[in-house]
């Protein structure tokens, strides 16, 4: 695969993925200076949430992350690792200008170029490009148009640059991401297919505390998944969906699958009933796990209240017995 330097804008990855697709993604970040030991430039490649390579300016080589991927001959690394060394040089330019175009100090300044392509269950794909200045979006692709946008005025002479007739950078970058991009995604997936798409049922467990005499929180765990997209939601008499009061970040567990976790807060009134709803890619429909009244903490008030009658009524009949 022979790439311009143009080209090369195209290398680069972000993260996300959804059910029933897979994604190709890269993160390129270009950094006005070095940091606490790391590097002024890395790219990172992903497929959906499993990373596949890693490049930094500090080593100057392109290596393989997943095991898988060391499939791919020393030729595909040495050709990664040129247009590595290109992206780097690009990136840190643009970097340079912007700080001079802000008129901004000497402080660390960072650009980002993010790029990703999607395969989905039905064939169809998309793909899209966009570059952040300090977090903030700065330029993005109209693949429909091959042009790019500027969303800061600071971004507009680069822009300008990019969309003259000489360039074709955005023809370029649009043909990448709908053809070299889907290539490649094809490929690695037949490299980790078996860790790519394996399925794991989500485990899940419901509780409730007692805040007050009218607020009662509700928790959902689910953990134990893989992949990692998935939907939780509370839902109130089998169809009212609740607002969460916290949904936690969907995290990693050693073992390669995932956890989150969702709450709520309600007033439990008579008669209602409260259910978690997990949707996930392993499962064949919903799972549904319902949250009883009579539980709060592991706790069941009203045994442990008749208990507390029982015992008061048996010590007070003995005490009688025994001044009689």
């Amino acid at each position: 695969m022979k790439m311009t330097p143009l080209l090369l804008l195209l290398i680069l990855r972000v993260s996300g993925v959804q059910t029933d697709s897979h994604i190709l993604q890269y993160y390129c970040t270009a950094v006005s200076a070095s940091e606490f030991g790391q590097p002024d430039f890395s790219i990172v490649g992903f497929i959906d949430d499993v990373q596949i390579m890693r490049y930094m300016s500090d080593v100057g080589r392109d290596h393989p992350v997943a095991n898988w991927m060391k499939k791919e001959r020393q030729n595909y690394w040495d050709q990664e690792t040129l247009i590595s060394k290109q992206l780097e040089y690009i990136l840190k330019r643009m970097v340079v200008k912007t700080i001079k175009r802000f008129n901004q100090t000497k402080e660390i300044h960072y650009c980002q170029w993010i790029s990703k392509c999607e395969l989905r269950d039905d064939n169809s794909t998309s793909g899209t490009t966009y570059i952040r200045y300090d977090g903030r979006d700065f330029i993005y692709l109209d693949k429909q148009r091959e042009i790019w946008i500027p969303t800061m005025y600071v971004a507009e002479l680069t822009t300008q640059e990019w969309n003259s007739p000489g360039k074709r950078l955005a023809n370029k970058q649009s043909r990448y991401l709908d053809n070299d991009c889907i290539h490649w995604l094809k490929k690695f997936l037949k490299h980790g297919r078996e860790d790519l798409e394996k399925r794991v049922r989500p485990e899940v467990k419901v509780w409730g505390h007692r805040q007050s005499d009218d607020v009662t929180r509700l928790q959902c765990l689910v953990y134990g998944f893989h992949p990692r997209p998935v939907d939780v939601k509370w839902v109130r008499n089998g169809k009212d969906q609740l607002p969460s009061d916290e949904r936690t970040q969907i995290l990693p567990h050693p073992d390669g699958t995932y956890r989150t976790r969702v709450s709520v807060k309600v007033a439990i009134r008579l008669g209602e009933t409260y259910s978690c709803h997990v949707n996930h890619s392993s499962l064949e429909e919903i799972l549904i796990v319902k949250w009883e009244h009579y539980r709060i903490h592991g706790v069941i008030p009203g045994v442990v209240i008749g208990l507390a009658v029982c015992i008061g009524a048996v010590v007070y009949f003995y005490k009688n017995r025994r001044s009689s």
